[in-house]
């Protein structure tokens, strides 16, 4: 690169740093509105006619209007079964209209979602069932094989769970719900800004997920800070995971505040991303990078309509060649169900792309690099990445040991390895905390392991992130046997089986290897995972790998 072009945009630098300053200072006074059903509301008066959800499969359509009607009568069904302020609600729907409906029907009672992983075992749906004390569950009548699939029936849902499509007669028709209500209805108490709205289960790095509770500032301040960071207007944003995590969440309430449609995809799809851009006229979306190196390219990837998509995990070398294939800026962000948006890199800053940096702190948001003694690390040193500021989660539902674990004071803990340059860009550098990120997946590598030793014949167990081009890592599962076993006794393909009883299908296990020594532990007896992962070319080579259905030398 030449020296002209390397000095470009360090001119521009200066200008818009101080721009996005101001913008910050204008995002920041702003009041939020009193709660997300306000937010609903001041859209619905302000452009009744507009479509509010569009979901791509089935070209369903729900205008403002529609939709404010519609939750304000399911709020007031769901309030005639005993869901009023407080109350904890289970909820397993695919991309479908009663998922965000039924979400913003409990924020409007002050009620609080629980969304389950569609993914989920009955073991899994039974935990975060009973531990965050449901007193309802709202799910698809084809997640009803995996409701019964629950090692015990939980006596409190008796006559609690609603059934969205065909529904057996012991359970309730969701369609009833707005039967029940009318659209002039008011919950008892108006939600505050402080009011719990979700427990949002994220896979922690020490046993089962954690229930992150969130409020309703947590929501708004997250999709204020994504909506108004540019400065820019949308009108078509396309929403490409399920419902159950918390980006579509907070991409509805996006669309919102600034009066667009939100574009609902019945799935993540590579093939069809590009596609659903096009047809749509999108113009903002969390851009998927595996879909440059899943799809080949061709002059049919022009995304035209595209002002911003942001990228998350990348390879930094890609960056530039994917905004030349697909036709758009792609700026890189950092969030984490814990603090909503973390960082973001402001639309004007084109000499980032590249740099592997995941931006600057977002609106409402400090960020700090910190020793493990929680004191702050000068610029160019690697260390926590921390970030303090309105609407983070208020902790793990019944975990304080974790809570407080994850603080040092004011300032949350992310476990991530990162450092800081002079103007404040941040730049993810490794990871303190252990976990297996597939494809966009946290998955605990603690609940892997609780599950292969539950296995007949394991001795030991340690599950492993291996790297994957495509999908950044997999789950390898590094075994030794019980005396007596062996892996003829016990081979990969039963391994996977096993955990397939007790995990979701992206938890699964892709490679299993056997070690014959015991595996390596620290003086407190703990799996010395450092010390298998110097060994992964070599693990890697021995292992079964379930992709290709193939053991590759097992030993």
């Amino acid at each position: 690169m030449s020296p002209a072009k390397v000095r470009e945009p360090q001119t521009r630098a200066a200008g818009w740093e101080a721009a996005v300053a101001e913008r910050r200072r204008r995002i920041e006074a702003e009041p939020l509105p009193r709660n997300i059903w306000t937010l609903l509301e001041e859209a619905a008066a302000d452009c009744p006619d507009r479509t509010a959800l569009h979901f791509i499969e089935g070209d369903v359509r729900i205008d403002y209007a529609a939709l404010r009607s519609t939750v304000a009568r399911v709020a007031e069904g769901l309030a005639t079964l005993g869901v009023g302020r407080g109350s904890h609600v289970g909820v397993m729907l695919r991309n479908v209209p009663e998922m965000p409906v039924t979400w913003l029907a409990l924020a409007r009672l002050g009620a609080v979602m629980v969304p389950v992983n569609v993914r989920s075992t009955g073991r899994e749906l039974h935990y975060a069932l009973t531990d965050s004390e449901a007193s309802h569950l709202v799910l698809g009548a084809e997640f009803l094989p995996v409701f019964e699939a629950m090692p015990e029936r939980l006596p409190a849902l008796a006559g609690r769970v609603v059934v969205a499509g065909p529904c057996p007669d012991a359970f309730l028709p969701w369609d009833s719900l707005a039967a029940r209500g009318t659209e002039s209805y008011r919950p008892p108490v108006e939600p505050g800004l402080d009011d719990l709205v979700n427990i949002q289960y994220t896979s922690g790095t020490t046993g089962l997920p954690k229930g992150c509770m969130l409020t309703q500032r947590y929501w708004l301040i997250c999709a204020k800070s994504y909506a108004d960071c540019d400065g820019l207007r949308y009108r078509n944003i396309l929403a490409g995971n399920p419902f159950f995590y918390m980006t579509p969440q907070w991409l509805t309430l996006m669309a919102f505040l600034q009066r667009a449609t939100l574009h609902v995809a019945p799935y993540r799809s590579l093939t069809r991303y590009v596609t659903w851009i096009q047809e749509n006229a999108i113009d903002f979306c969390l851009f998927p990078p595996d879909i440059h190196t899943a799809r080949p390219p061709g002059p049919e990837d022009v995304c035209s309509t595209m002002v911003r998509g942001n990228l998350y995990i990348h390879r930094p070398q890609d960056h530039a060649a994917m905004e030349r294939r697909f036709g758009f800026p792609l700026r890189t962000a950092f969030g984490m169900t814990e603090i909503g948006m973390g960082t973001f890199t402001p639309i004007e800053a084109a000499e980032m792309t590249g740099s592997g940096s995941c931006g600057l702190a977002a609106p409402f948001r400090e960020c700090r690099i910190a020793s493990p003694e929680g004191d702050a690390l000068p610029p160019g040193t690697a260390g926590e990445l921390q970030f303090r500021g309105p609407g983070l989660l208020l902790g793990y539902w019944r975990k304080p040991e974790a809570t407080a674990a994850a603080f040092h004071g004011e300032w949350f803990r992310t476990g991530d390895l990162a450092t800081m340059d002079e103007r404040g860009f941040v730049t993810i550098v490794g990871r303190i905390k252990e976990m297996i990120r597939r494809a966009g997946e946290n998955i605990s590598a603690t609940e892997v392991e609780a599950v292969l030793l539950g296995i007949p014949g394991v001795a030991e167990a340690a599950a492993l992130p291996a790297p994957d081009p495509l999908r950044g890592e997999e789950v390898m599962a590094c075994l030794r046997l019980q005396p007596g076993c062996t892996p003829a006794d016990l081979p990969p393909e039963r391994v996977v089986e096993q955990c397939r009883q007790g995990l979701a299908v992206f938890k699964l296990p892709r490679y299993v290897v056997y070690c014959e020594d015991p595996l390596p532990r620290s003086t407190s007896g703990k799996v010395q995972k450092p010390a298998l992962l110097e060994r992964m070319p070599e693990l890697l080579a021995r292992s079964w790998d379930r992709a290709a259905n193939d053991r590759v030398g097992r030993a």
